[in-house]
């Protein structure tokens, strides 16, 4: 089991809904209040109705700023001055630059060399210094810890932190806030942080909807974890889904998962690439394959959405437009 993430207060605790209650007060005026889509189309083809949180429209095009600027928010005035570290694959990467030069603080981040051209180049455009590794033969946490270390650096882990789950559920819970009760909610699933926040917003706020986390089925450590009742580790997954290919739920996730979740589908590339195409064609929004995991588990029918309505967090937008495009032509 990996290693219970250290808090900026020192100390691992679990996050409740409070927390995200005081996220929200912190993301107010900064955070975009992403649009509520809907689909008479796609709701034909899954026979519910769906409410698509359109996080892919949100600062640096992902949901993964609310727990980036939340996190540096709840630093105090000295490690904010002194900077942080993170490790990501793009996405935490991107919104921890982003929140980090909204508050004026320094940033180094660790990225996989292959990460997608468009990620790279919007983490740097941010201001952030960019530290990159070989995600197959390289450890990231180990990498991330020795570099904050070294620099005195407070480390941001992607998932597997009390103010980023927190930040995390603030848009499930403005998806709530926006329909009502919800019978299903989708979201998308890689170390946790999503799931989990949005897991305590569905808790408190539609006590009775039942919350379904989406993984890659080359990446299935969630799955397995919830199945065997502990904390399952995976090789770095080969899929599409690159914001997915973690290899364990977190210290603090798995917990809040395993109380709140009821299960975790799988779908395949095929189905991530239908979704694609169906948000580019039908819907005119661009979002990366990572995002699509929640609607293919619907359209896929791993997920029956049959009379329900039914929400879906589309968790983000960044995508080489030459990726996509090549992608789609396959």
């Amino acid at each position: 089991m990996p290693d219970a993430a250290v808090s900026t207060t020192g100390t691992a605790t679990t996050p409740t809904f409070d927390d995200v209650t005081k996220a929200r007060e912190r993301l107010a005026g900064v955070a975009h209040r992403t649009p509520v889509m809907t689909s008479r189309y796609v709701d034909s083809l899954v026979g519910g109705q769906l409410f698509f949180k359109c996080e892919n429209l949100q600062r640096a095009g992902a949901f993964k700023f609310r727990g980036a600027y939340n996190a540096i928010a709840s630093l105090t005035p000295d490690q904010r001055r002194r900077g942080v570290a993170a490790y990501s694959s793009g996405n935490h990467a991107q919104a921890i630059a982003l929140a980090a030069s909204l508050q004026d603080t320094p940033a180094v981040i660790l990225m996989p060399e292959d990460s997608p051209a468009v990620k790279l180049a919007a983490t740097r455009s941010y201001g952030a210094e960019v530290v990159t590794y070989d995600r197959y033969a390289q450890d990231r946490e180990v990498l991330g810890a020795e570099l904050a270390g070294k620099r005195g650096l407070t480390l941001i882990p992607p998932f597997d932190h009390e103010a980023v789950i927190a930040g995390q559920g603030t848009a499930a819970a403005e998806l709530f806030e926006e329909t009502g009760p919800l019978d299903l909610l989708l979201v998308c699933l890689g170390g946790g942080g999503l799931l989990a926040g949005s897991s305590l917003s569905a808790a408190a706020l539609s006590p009775d909807c039942r919350v379904v986390g989406v993984e890659p089925e080359a990446g299935d450590d969630g799955r397995q974890s919830l199945e065997a009742g502990r904390i399952v580790t995976i090789p770095v997954p080969r899929t599409i889904a690159d914001g997915a290919q973690t290899t364990h739920l977190g210290a603090l996730t798995f917990p809040i998962i395993r109380r709140h979740v009821e299960r975790i589908v799988t779908v395949g590339d095929a189905d991530l690439l239908a979704a694609m195409r169906i948000f580019f064609e039908r819907m005119k929004i661009v979002v990366e394959p990572t995002g699509c995991l929640s609607l293919a588990a619907a359209l896929s029918e791993a997920v029956d959405c049959r009379g329900q309505r039914v929400g879906v967090i589309v968790s983000g937008g960044n995508v080489d437009m030459a990726r996509a495009a090549a992608l789609l032509a396959g």
